[in-house]
């Protein structure tokens, strides 16, 4: 009986982490749309860029990383990638890339809101554009 609890309670405690560190189909969907809306033109729909112009997201070493040095990029630009620090909310932020970084092969975890303002802010990188340095889109 005692081994039976404790299987199910793995088992619920299992769910639970999973659910928790997985997208919801929500926001998969707004990952998605504003993938759409702010970096397919040049990422291509499908993560796959343009070689020789623009990187593919797809299988991306860098995309799978340091969540918060790929969340840099996104609020301070960096060659010819323009920020989104004025364009795109901590939230739209973190949704996307949690979009990005669990598809196409992808599998990193996503970020949070919180995370990005903390980043934001230890960037310097004010919402409002009076960032110091970066590359506006």
């Amino acid at each position: 009986m005692r081994d039976t609890l404790i299987k199910a309670a793995m088992a619920i405690i299992a769910t639970i982490a999973a659910a928790a560190s997985s997208p919801s189909r929500a926001q998969e969907m707004d990952g998605k749309a504003l993938f759409l809306k702010n970096c397919a033109a040049c990422h291509q729909p499908t993560g796959k860029g343009i070689p020789g112009a623009f990187p593919a997201l797809a299988g991306n070493k860098f995309v799978q990383g340091q969540g918060s040095e790929v969340a840099a990029v996104l609020l301070k630009g960096r060659g010819g990638m323009p920020d989104f620090s004025e364009s795109l909310s901590d939230r739209d932020i973190a949704t996307v890339l949690t979009f990005v970084r669990s598809n196409w092969g992808n599998k990193a975890d996503g970020l949070n809101e919180a995370e990005v303002g903390a980043l934001r802010t230890s960037l310097g990188v004010d919402p409002f554009g009076n960032t110091a340095m970066s590359n506006k889109h």
